[in-house]
């Protein structure tokens, strides 16, 4: 049977994109490639044709959610006020709505504890992403130099993984509210002063 053209690499696109979410949600350990392929509709065998291997497909996966992320980054700051623009997106970030969408959140928050076990390959293309991400919110954070925004958006962003975290693992929904509060009122207090 012959395919359309295109039709390879939108298949590997329908992968990547599912398996990003699938990794964020469940785990690298959670997501076995025969059951991510069957509920594709694909067969396990054709998972070959596209990765080398469960590895290259979970790099591919995580740069997907960080795409992902500049896009959450680009809306929390397009429906910010002028000057407002780090507050829009401690709100977004730490919202219950961000907290309770582990899919299509933040891949820091969902992987983090568990790419420190993956190989460097991995661990590699995490702290490029990591430092872009990072990188993009440095604009919007007051300080004296670039020197000294690049640091306090490195602080504020690994604060708010934590915290995110934290909120994400707790059964409690009263506990969860409270954490992301706590922490959102905390990091515009602290980060939005010029």
């Amino acid at each position: 049977m012959r395919y359309r053209a295109g039709h390879k690499q939108e298949t590997r696109e329908q992968i990547v994109r599912t398996a990003s979410q699938r990794f964020r949600k469940e785990g690298a350990e959670g997501v076995a490639i025969p059951d991510l392929m069957q509920d594709l509709q694909l067969t396990h065998g054709g998972f070959y044709r596209h990765f080398n291997s469960k590895q290259q497909l979970f790099i591919e996966a995580m740069n997907k959610a960080f795409e992902d992320g500049e896009v959450f980054l680009k809306l929390a700051t397009e429906h910010a006020p002028k000057g407002e623009e780090l507050k829009g997106i401690i709100d977004r970030y730490l919202s219950m709505e961000h907290c309770l969408d582990v899919q299509n959140g933040c891949p820091v928050a969902a992987l983090s504890g568990e790419v420190g076990r993956q190989p460097k390959s991995v661990r590699t293309a995490f702290d490029r992403a990591i430092r872009t991400f990072i990188s993009r919110v440095v604009p919007f954070v007051p300080g004296k130099s670039v020197k000294d925004r690049e640091r306090k958006a490195g602080v504020l962003f690994s604060g708010m993984v934590g915290a995110l975290s934290m909120a994400r693992a707790v059964s409690d929904p009263k506990l969860r509210a409270e954490i992301l509060k706590s922490s959102r009122e905390m990091y515009i207090q602290t980060f939005c002063k010029p």
